[in-house]
């Protein structure tokens, strides 16, 4: 999926694009399904690990009138509430302060404290070197090019969160990987590869004819997506108030957008072709 949509991005079809690293998966697996996760972009692995869909994540990244959020979001920023996945804002570190929200939520609700816990995923960028220790948070420093290491720091840190009521940092040392990196020693899916083979739970054929099913279930979403049609453009206007509170400016640029289209819709070349990729051409404003 990284590679196609890596690809996809650089041809113009979606505007953003991040790819993933073991320490996502690894640490996905160590949460418990009703953990609630708050993260940057780079979490696709972890809603993949919970069930969501290719064709969900597709029309996400293609803004299609099936993504769950309307369109409305860049690519690959997420949200999916019953995945406990909380909508990915693009500021750097946001979703910090709103981590510590959501987990003094739990704490308070008696059928959730004790139970789970929040997994707030964050870069270098949103944080000062010295930040666990510094604050007497317990903090862990693993390989975050080995899925297993990171699996074991982040079990033992949501273990000590959940039965300790106390926050826990766990530091995944990883890069971004290039796509095309495969023969990377230190590349997470070669280590994990090469970890299965020597245990003799995989095999070379295997791994080609997973490869070949996956890229073919991903382009045939990736088609389906690139089919569909936007949202309809009414979403610019609702789901922020009722449609009795609407306020003055919003059904002024309403009636605006309205008369634009009405005016140059089908005269202009460009706003012809793109009226018609949304649902309703427009005409339902």
């Amino acid at each position: 999926m990284d590679n196609i949509l890596y690809n996809v991005q650089r041809q113009g079809k979606i505007s953003f694009y991040h790819g993933e690293e073991a320490s996502i998966v690894g640490s996905a697996a160590a949460l418990g399904p009703n953990d609630e996760v708050l993260g940057q972009y780079r979490e696709m692995g972890v809603l993949v690990w919970r069930g969501c869909s290719i064709d969900e994540l597709m029309a996400q990244c293609l803004s299609t009138e099936r993504d769950a959020g309307k369109g409305r979001q860049m690519p690959v920023h997420f949200g999916a509430p019953r995945f406990h996945f909380h909508t990915i804002s693009s500021p750097l570190a946001t979703q910090l302060p709103q981590a510590a929200g959501v987990a003094y939520a739990i704490k308070r609700d008696p059928a959730r404290r004790g139970v789970d816990c929040v997994a707030c995923y964050f870069g270098e960028g949103g944080w000062d070197s010295g930040k666990g220790p510094g604050y007497g948070i317990d903090t862990i420093r693993v390989d975050g090019n080995d899925a297993l290491a990171v699996f074991s720091a982040v079990t033992e840190a949501r273990r000590r969160a959940v039965a300790e009521s106390k926050p826990v940092l766990v530091e995944a040392m990883t890069y971004r990987v290039g796509h095309h990196s495969t023969s990377d020693d230190n590349n997470p899916l070669h280590r994990m590869r090469k970890f299965l083979e020597l245990q003799g739970w995989w095999s070379l054929e295997e791994e080609d004819s997973l490869k070949a099913s996956q890229k073919k279930a991903v382009l045939t979403a990736f088609q389906k997506a690139e089919k569909d049609l936007k949202p309809s453009l009414t979403g610019l206007f609702t789901d922020v108030y009722s449609d009795e509170d609407t306020p003055w400016n919003l059904v002024e640029q309403r009636k605006e957008l309205r008369d634009l289209l009405k005016k140059y819709g089908d005269a202009w070349e460009p706003y012809r072709t793109e009226r018609a990729k949304f649902k309703g051409h427009g005409n339902d404003l």
